[in-house]
């Protein structure tokens, strides 16, 4: 019997060693696994703080945000305890839950739960191909034949750009936060709950879309909110990524070679001889491997150059910074001399006002970059979880659209979730044949992919007797 999702699910550990067992109710404690959604089964390891000596498997059915902690009887939690987990390969393996959600319809049979208790019997009453919820969709306006076969096509390019926007939210604040997967999920939340929850809980938005509008007034309104989302994410995404950018083009010139990075954060105005009518210092890069070559030769490479003038000022992996001064009638035969020994001279001249500018520039974009980061990641959340509510109506618009078109009225069909396992897959496709291979015979062959029915929009998807949509939830591409 599978336990009710809304309601903890406590499980006494097993195979614990008598003594120990003994002195968990002596001391009344028990372990309690809080589950938040009721589905799925995971094989957790555990061990108990320290100074306790108990240990041991348990095996709970749970299915995300696994909340453990040690209970004072079966009252309200006392403490968090710290618990070591890991998922057993043996159950990680079997039976593994997918992002991917199978979202169809099939027509009522003398009831919609007969429908639902039927395709709910076929998938885990004696085998475990997917876990199922049923997926609410109100009474909407169905309206004429002709506005739906039209809806159904513009629905389907509704849910193409819906879904894009909704990647290119999440994507961005992959790019914005610049962390790991786990951390950008964390933010990826819809109404306030992790992603999954909210497809196998999903209620239509009454305030949003009232279902007293018309279908195409109601998929007008999510079009423009989305498009509104699209919009303000180009001008915000550009703002923001013109101010990183600039700010790494600063980082990047005082870091890297010494033949191309900023000098400003490593000379010092003692380093050169300035406000000369015929003395001026250059700045030389000698590679560490030419250096005693540079030692012996700089005062001859060109005549007039000041003799013990040259100092080492810095020094990379690969390259010392000297610097030396001459007279300036003699820098261009210094330069092309330097060039044959492989001693580079740097085109810099110092000016304290300059360095000065680039400094404060660059703390000014890093500051401004701070102030930004905060109420973007809170746009960003705000708004993904706003057009992902509004990917899963277009969804739900699409289903009742094709269900009607499909089985006719008066509207009687029965819309279903389905998280399917991966590796049975292929098994689920055929027994969802053979539940609904009656409602449509021209589903047993494979049909050409160019064949286009209006109203039913195949062209772009597989076609089966039943109606079906795919919802992906895995919006993240990680390089």
């Amino acid at each position: 019997m599978r336990p009710d999702p809304t309601r903890p699910y406590l499980a006494r550990p097993a195979g614990l060693a008598s003594q120990a067992d003994r002195r968990l109710r002596r001391e009344r404690l028990c372990l309690s696994v809080v589950l938040a959604d009721g589905r799925g089964q995971t094989r957790l390891d555990y061990r108990y703080p320290s100074g306790s000596r108990a240990g041991g498997c348990l095996l709970v059915t749970s299915y995300a945000n696994l909340n453990l902690c040690f209970r004072d009887g079966f009252h309200k939690p006392k403490t968090h305890c710290p618990v070591s987990l890991h998922r057993s390969r043996k159950h990680q393996d079997k039976g593994t839950k997918m992002t991917e959600f199978w979202l169809i319809s099939a027509p009522g049979e003398k009831t919609c739960q007969q429908t639902w208790e039927k395709l709910h019997a076929a998938t885990t009453k004696n085998n475990n191909l997917s876990t199922n919820s049923k997926f609410n969709i109100p009474d909407l306006k169905v309206g004429t034949l002709d506005v739906l076969v039209g809806l159904s096509d513009e629905l389907a390019k509704l849910d193409a750009f819906v879904e894009s926007v909704v990647k290119k939210v999440a994507q961005y604040m992959a790019d914005v936060l610049e962390d790991s997967k786990d951390k950008v999920q964390e933010n990826l939340l819809a109404n306030g709950v992790d992603l999954v929850t909210y497809i196998t809980r999903f209620q239509w938005d009454m305030a949003k879309y009232p279902i007293k509008q018309s279908l195409k007034n109601i998929s007008e309104i999510i079009a423009k909110g989305v498009n509104q989302i699209d919009n303000d994410l180009k001008a915000r995404a550009s703002a923001y990524n013109n101010l990183k950018g600039n700010l790494q083009n600063l980082e990047r010139k005082n870091a890297g070679s010494l033949l191309t990075r900023s000098l400003a954060d490593i000379v010092k105005k003692e380093d050169f001889v300035l406000d000369s009518e015929y003395l001026v210092t250059l700045l030389v890069i000698v590679p560490k491997s030419n250096y005693n070559d540079w030692v012996k030769q700089y005062e001859t490479l060109a005549e007039m150059v000041v003799p013990r003038s040259s100092n080492v000022l810095f020094e990379d992996q690969d390259s010392y910074l000297c610097n030396v001064t001459l007279f300036r009638k003699a820098v261009d035969d210094f330069k092309h001399k330097a060039r044959e020994y492989k001693f580079m001279v740097r085109d810099f001249q110092y000016n304290e006002e300059e360095m000065k500018a680039d400094k404060e520039e660059m703390n000014r974009l890093s500051t401004d970059k701070k102030k930004q980061f905060g109420p973007l990641v809170r746009w960003l959340k705000v708004n993904f979880s706003e057009a992902f509510i509004a990917w899963i109506h277009v969804k739900a618009l699409r289903v009742f659209v094709e269900s009607v078109l499909r089985y006719g009225l008066p509207v009687n069909f029965q819309a279903m979730l389905l998280q399917p396992n991966k590796r049975t897959m292929k098994k689920l496709r055929e027994v969802l044949y053979d539940l609904y291979k009656h409602l449509d015979s021209s589903a047993a062959a494979i049909i050409d992919a160019s064949m286009d029915i209006p109203g039913l929009n195949l062209s772009q998807q597989e076609y089966y007797p039943y109606v079906y949509y795919k919802i992906d939830c895995n919006l993240l591409e990680f390089k």
